[in-house]
């Protein structure tokens, strides 16, 4: 039996895992961190990685030494009603509700709206935008072909290549020295806490236990089919492919601080990076980012809006076909893109820290599963006391305007001072770990139960 991949193999798996992970926000989120950490971008970057990079490796892992067969699978040691409730709810968010749109707005935030006369309707042009974005996204959706692979194999190379051009130059021509940005909001003050939950924007935790099976299935189609040698090649392989992952977040976050210099600190991370573009490369290199931003969420869009068609249609046998689907998440994804990239992003920062907790503790409870044989009761224990946790932390990250319309502002306002962690976002960790407790005493109280 085949033990680990060639050489040839891990650099194979290593390139698609990158492919999968790295998208629009990839770029946005960093450059805007940047801007916001200054000075204390060290701790920032850091905690940004943990959950940009560190937890989509061990999403995937998780999916191939529990051996699922998919996210379904994987949230049914749960429950089957929770499975679908939370499968659901996370392809939502990878797909039509935030993802999908995102990458329209990202496109012609970096691009078009810079080259447009600023007198002119940016609302009317993002429409128009959008829909030529999402008719193009559908129509490879339903013929997809070998648009991916081509794609993939040429577009990804030459924009981390104009992306390596443009860091260089920018690290070579600083704007300002990295000491002397001064941090801006919670930055200044929990650096690294609030780089932990920026990269929760990236959505690749979420992303890794939707489209993990995949790798696992071409680890496994590559020969290796023992569990542990699965998640060890899966591991190995992601090395490369999150190091690049990680450096090209350094890079890019020291850039955002060095660009303080030059600019005020943008509305969103779209509009730093085509800022900085037209200052370091002219009319010239704005064209050619957007071109290459555009092109590379078109790509992404018709991923997110295939895997979504597919999974639906897997999850509603009876309901509609994959066309269908596929014509329904364009549209949604039409009508949310056109709130806008800022709106888009601040809508999904409560859906984010909801489902994220929900991630995490998934995610570890298969990677340690085989130390309490997969007992349902540690799952179910564990994902209970972390939800109320999480609704919480939704309800914390709330519009302000939404909170004083609910009248929940007061409350939420005691809560954060009272709850221990509530004033990271991070105040599930203590029912998380209260539940697996529970769950694991109960456990080692009656004997080896599995699930089902």
């Amino acid at each position: 039996m085949k033990q680990k991949l060639s050489g040839r193999e891990y650099t194979y798996v290593a390139s698609m895992l990158f492919g999968m992970f790295f998208g629009a926000g990839n770029l946005i989120f960093p450059v805007h961190m940047g801007q916001m950490a200054g000075a204390n971008v060290w701790p920032a970057v850091i905690g940004f990685c943990v959950t940009g990079v560190g937890l989509p490796l061990l999403g995937v892992a998780a999916l191939g030494i529990s051996r699922s067969g998919g996210l379904f699978e994987l949230g049914s040691r749960v429950g089957k009603p929770y499975s679908m409730f939370f499968t659901c709810l996370l392809y939502l968010t990878i797909g039509p509700f935030f993802a999908i749109p995102r990458c329209a707005t990202t496109s012609f935030t970096v691009g078009l709206e810079q080259v447009l006369p600023q007198g002119g309707s940016t609302r009317l042009y993002l429409l128009a935008f959008s829909a030529a974005f999402f008719a193009a996204a559908l129509f490879f959706s339903l013929r997809p072909g070998k648009i991916l692979v081509w794609v993939g194999k040429v577009l990804n190379p030459c924009f981390l290549l104009f992306l390596g051009i443009l860091v260089v130059v920018a690290m070579l021509r600083p704007g300002a020295a990295v000491g002397a940005i001064v941090p801006e909001g919670a930055y200044a003050s929990q650096p690294f806490f609030t780089g932990f939950l920026e990269g929760y924007n990236t959505m690749d935790a979420l992303a890794s236990l939707a489209f993990g099976i995949v790798v696992v299935q071409v680890i496994r189609g590559l020969g290796v089919t023992e569990p542990d040698a699965v998640a060890g090649s899966t591991v190995r392989a992601g090395i490369f492919s999150c190091l690049l992952m990680a450096a090209i977040y350094v890079a890019v976050t020291i850039v955002g601080v060095q660009s303080r210099g030059l600019f005020e600190t943008s509305e969103n991370g779209g509009i730093a990076l085509a800022q900085i573009a037209q200052h370091y490369l002219g009319s010239a290199g704005l064209l050619i980012l957007a071109a290459t931003v555009t092109l590379a969420c078109l790509k992404t869009s018709v991923g997110l809006i295939t895997s979504c068609a597919e999974t639906f249609t897997g999850l509603f046998p009876k309901g509609p076909t994959y066309r269908v689907w596929a014509v329904i998440f364009s549209l949604v994804s039409l009508l949310f893109a056109n709130f806008g990239l800022s709106s888009i992003i601040g809508y999904s920062v409560p859906v984010l820290m909801f489902l994220y907790p929900l991630a995490i503790t998934l995610i570890v409870l298969s990677l340690l599963g085989r130390f309490f044989a997969y007992d349902r009761a540690v799952f179910v224990w564990t994902t209970a006391l972390t939800l109320v946790g999480a609704l919480y932390d939704f309800a914390a990250a709330l519009p302000a305007p939404l909170l004083a319309a609910c009248r929940l502002d007061g409350v939420l306002a005691v809560l954060r001072e009272t709850l221990p962690l509530a004033k990271l976002g991070l105040f599930w960790v203590l029912p998380a770990l209260l539940g697996l407790v529970i769950g694991l005493v109960l456990h080692f109280v009656r004997g080896d139960r599995r699930i089902a």
